[in-house]
């Protein structure tokens, strides 16, 4: 194993339009950002993951990006946007970029120019195709419902878009595409930022040919066959010769459909393509199986999830890096996912939950207010929605799987991803001081109570409770790179495992604070124990920890060695 700083640091995601808003307009920007990196330096990450900050209609809130070389206007100017990365820089932070590069907006000016006639130079910038019997050229469908296709009336094709149809899906076959996007990347990374989180990328080569899909419950081709097409790496590996090579980066891609053996593809350690990728088995497994969908109002369930994880875990050891994630953008809150998020046990199952995931192998992210046990919101009408996925849901799944609304509508609001995107709770002021504004988003009424203000001041809070786990991960070669144990595989109720690593295990690199030390003098292990359930359990901790150091733990001095375990309770003993 090799020291690398991208290992040894913790992320956190910023998704700006709901971060901090310092113009009054009710949505966050830029400036916002930097006025709270203090905040950020406090809470002890190292590098901060902005969602798309680009030029952009909004339709799906900046992941259609009209320009990749210009700032959304609501969220500020190119001069803001350097004034945030010379602050970040300042405090030792770090920032990565979004990279949005399977499509653009149809408002881009390669689109414009795309759709102006059949022998436009920019025609095959994307994917244009014949009807076929006068419907669609295959049965590929949407990631946010009906058809992958949109006609155009003008040059009689239909252009694919994997997303919305706002969202034209770039044809990276033609080497002039990847000039254009290596090119941008390259300006990004002159300009100083540190790293990319890569959108969608295991969709940008599509299958050859275009053919049929099988079918998936709404009617249209599975979306997942689609990904990891036929030149996805050899694509990335020019991306990696072009310009990921050229600077000191962390790059981490987002992989629909990934398996594990294709993860040691993407995130080899070798270094040929990415440092890592998010793979999502683990975030579907409270899934609809019965309906096809992701909706549902069901918990995550803890032995399919132990299973999952510790797959990855295990498979990736040594040949590839795991990213470790509860949280996102595209994710409800993992406090009313996995942990009860009533007053009684909210903070002790976010502190729970954290841990678990906080004492892995990999590099963890924190999705803004996750440090602070925010919850989903308790949505009353489909007009409060402001995601396309969800709207579009509502509106076209009811008659394409056979439901009524009303029994969709809890499903939707339980797993959907404006969960994520209501504002920061940052204080117990008027719209939680998000904004002096009209928030472009309701904010979830229980800020008065959940927010950053009241969190900073108590010690016992789930916001320091992240600190000392950050900080903990910043001290221990252990705790990033030990080899993982499950224990109690088949336990409904407890997430128990063992870390170890040996000395002298780790051989080279360069850490985060510039350490390049060969790890650990001696053999070193520990047991992270999480109770995630509300019912008491028994747990005897084994003989050879019954003398160790305790790290954490999220009942304070409760005493371990009784064997009892309270709901929601978790500790880490190291020998």
């Amino acid at each position: 194993m090799k020291r690398a700083w991208w290992k040894e640091s913790v992320v956190y995601q910023v998704y700006p339009r709901s971060f901090c808003d310092m113009s009054g307009d009710g949505i966050g920007d830029l400036n916002g950002i930097t006025s709270k990196l203090d905040y950020l330096k406090e809470l002890g990450v190292d590098v901060i993951w902005l969602s798309p900050i680009y030029k952009s209609p909004n339709d799906d809130m900046g992941y259609d990006i009209s320009d990749y070389e210009d700032i959304m206007t609501e969220f500020g100017t190119m001069e803001d946007f350097d004034r945030m990365l010379k602050a970040a820089h300042e405090r030792g932070l770090k920032i990565v970029m979004d990279l949005v590069v399977n499509h653009t907006s149809d408002e881009h000016a390669w689109f414009i120019e795309s759709r102006i006639s059949r022998d436009n130079p920019k025609r095959d910038y994307y994917i244009w195709r014949d009807p076929k019997d006068g419907h669609e050229p295959n049965n590929w469908g949407s990631h946010f419902s009906g058809p992958a296709w949109q006609f155009d009336e003008k040059t009689g094709q239909y252009y694919l878009h994997l997303f919305s149809k706002k969202q034209p899906d770039l044809n990276w076959d033609n080497p002039k595409v990847r000039d254009e996007v290596f090119g941008m990347m390259n300006r990004w990374c002159e300009k100083g930022i540190d790293g990319f989180r890569m959108d969608v990328i295991s969709l940008i080569s599509k299958p050859e040919g275009l053919p049929d899909m099988s079918l998936d419950a709404d009617g249209f081709g599975n979306r997942d066959m689609v990904a990891n097409g036929p030149h996805v790496h050899e694509y990335l590996k020019e991306m990696r010769s072009r310009v990921l090579s050229k600077y000191d980066l962390m790059t981490v891609g987002e992989t629909a459909g990934v398996t594990l053996d294709e993860a040691k593809k993407y995130a080899s350690s070798e270094g040929t393509e990415l440092n890592m990728v998010f793979q999502f088995e683990h975030v579907g497994l409270d899934g609809n199986k019965e309906l096809g969908v992701k909706w549902s109002t069901r918990k995550l369930p803890l032995v399919p999830l132990k299973k999952n994880l510790t797959k990855w875990q295990n498979g990736l050891d040594q040949v590839a890096w795991n990213s470790l994630y509860f949280c996102n953008h595209d994710q409800p809150r993992i406090v009313s996912r996995l942990g009860d998020d009533s007053e009684q046990y909210r903070e002790r199952s976010a502190k729970c939950i954290a841990t678990c995931l906080h004492m892995m192998q990999g590099t963890p992210y924190v999705y803004q207010g996750e440090e602070l046990g925010m919850t989903n919101y308790p949505w009353k009408d489909v007009s409060q929605f402001r995601d396309i996925q969800m709207i579009n849901a509502m509106d076209q799944l009811p008659g394409q799987v056979g439901i009524l609304k009303e029994e969709l509508f809890p499903m939707v609001a339980c797993k959907g991803r404006d969960n994520a995107r209501t504002p920061m709770q940052w204080d117990d002021s008027e719209n939680a001081g998000f904004t002096r504004g009209t928030p472009w988003i309701v904010v979830n009424p229980n800020y008065t109570k959940v927010n950053a203000k009241e969190q900073l001041s108590r010690e016992d809070s789930v916001f320091h409770y992240y600190q000392k786990l950050i900080a903990l991960r910043h001290s221990s070669d252990l705790i990033v790179y030990g080899h993982y144990q499950l224990l109690l595989e088949d336990d409904p109720d407890l997430y128990v495992y063992k870390r170890t690593l040996k000395a002298g295990e780790i051989e080279g690199g360069t850490g985060r604070d510039g350490r390049a030390a060969d790890g650990p003098k001696q053999d070193r292990e520990l047991i992270v124990v999480c109770n995630l359930s509300g019912n008491e359990r028994t747990f005897e901790l084994p003989e050879e920890f019954k003398d160790g150091k305790v790290l954490i733990q999220n009942i304070e001095a409760h005493n371990i060695s009784d064997g009892r375990l309270a709901p929601y309770e978790a500790y880490v003993v190291e020998r």
